[in-house]
């Protein structure tokens, strides 16, 4: 089932997730839902607070980039009360958009490579390092779960410029409810 997303404003967006303590069918559904409400956004990433579950869960599915004709789909990776362990020193600036503030791409710097520690969806705990824009998308999606947006990774001046344009997205989202 396609889930509500919460938009800019919403105050879940700004919470620290709980821990998932038990990896049960609620759990199993809400990934199941999770994926189905990514897909239908075209995301690429979705945390569970981005649909009003506070929680330390986030899922990915990022397509493969081969050449530019060639695109692999990605395959579906469940990251239950994931730690950020390591981080490479290089850093990498990459668009970023986000399923919770339509419309905004802004290039984020984040660092190139990054090593996570989680759970996945049976429980089993795993370990595994990512690069360039899987490594974007996974520090976007453990933001979320600890209540940071994009946008607070922007220089200053630049999210001074797009005030007018939040509150805009906070006001046309807030009156959905």
């Amino acid at each position: 089932m396609k889930l509500p997303l919460a938009y800019y404003g919403d105050p879940i967006l700004r919470k620290k997730g709980a821990p998932v303590i038990k990896i049960d069918e609620t759990i199993h559904q809400l990934v199941k839902d999770m994926a189905e409400t990514m897909e239908a956004n075209d995301g690429c990433g979705l945390a569970a607070p981005q649909v009003h579950q506070s929680l330390t869960l986030f899922i990915t599915c990022i397509p493969q980039y081969v050449d530019e004709d060639t695109v692999l789909p990605g395959e579906l990776r469940v990251f239950i009360n994931p730690k950020i362990i390591a981080y490479s020193e290089a850093v990498w600036p990459c668009k970023e958009g986000c399923l919770s503030i339509p419309g905004l791409r802004e290039t984020v710097v984040r660092p190139f490579e990054v090593t996570v520690q989680a759970t996945d969806l049976d429980g089993r705990d795993f370990q595994d390092c990512f690069k360039g824009f899987d490594a974007h998308v996974i520090l976007h999606e453990n933001d979320h779960i600890n209540g940071v947006l994009f946008i607070d990774r922007l220089p200053p001046r630049r999210k001074k410029e797009l005030d007018s344009y939040l509150r805009e997205i906070k006001k046309k989202y807030s009156r959905q409810k």
